[in-house]
């Protein structure tokens, strides 16, 4: 395989053509970013791994199904995520623990904050939005994809996606503005 270091295109181009050493770059370089985004969407690393494994296994097979029309990470997250959803569609749920048997001693600070956010008002506002605006957050907020990536996943015009993201902020500021303070010093 000859290839620049950073190109991806190249790379994918060689997996595509039957080269083996090709996907082990591939893998190589794009597991571990794509490892902690799947973990953000779902906490059980042994059911991440294997999404992984599918992911990886699909690109395998289907690498020559890339237009080349964006860029591969993008292409490669699309995937990831359509693997992710297909898995959790057949996985049992667990089954719910009530807040009485958790220990809260034992849970960390991102942990806190994370539930905070989705039980709590910022998580109301968020499921008010529209699913479009919401999309747009979560790739571009939760997932911390640039809005050039976001647009590529979504398959939306750049120009969508800010302005998206600009309607969602705004629906946000006025939804949390709206909602009562109290000071800091508990006055």
């Amino acid at each position: 395989m000859r290839t620049e270091p950073d190109d991806d295109a190249a790379v994918l181009h060689a997996v595509a053509a039957g080269d083996e050493r090709a996907l082990g770059v591939l893998v190589a370089r794009h597991t571990p970013w794509l490892r902690v985004r799947l973990l953000r969407r779902y906490a059980d690393a042994e059911v991440v791994d294997d999404v992984l494994q599918d992911t990886f296994v699909a690109v395998w097979r289907g690498a020559s199904g890339w237009r080349g029309d964006g860029e591969v990470a993008a292409w490669l997250w699309s995937i990831a995520v359509r693997r992710l959803v297909s898995r959790l569609r057949h996985h049992k749920a667990p089954t719910p623990v009530g807040t009485e048997q958790l220990d809260t001693r034992l849970a960390s600070a991102e942990d806190l904050v994370l539930q905070s956010v989705t039980h709590g008002d910022l998580g109301a506002a968020l499921l008010a939005l529209s699913p479009e605006l919401r999309t747009v957050l979560q790739a571009t907020v939760l997932d911390g994809l640039s809005t050039r990536e976001a647009a590529r996943l979504l398959h939306l015009p750049v120009g969508t996606v800010k302005s998206r993201a600009s309607r969602a902020r705004e629906a946000l500021r006025r939804s949390l503005v709206a909602l009562p303070t109290t000071d800091a010093r508990g006055a």
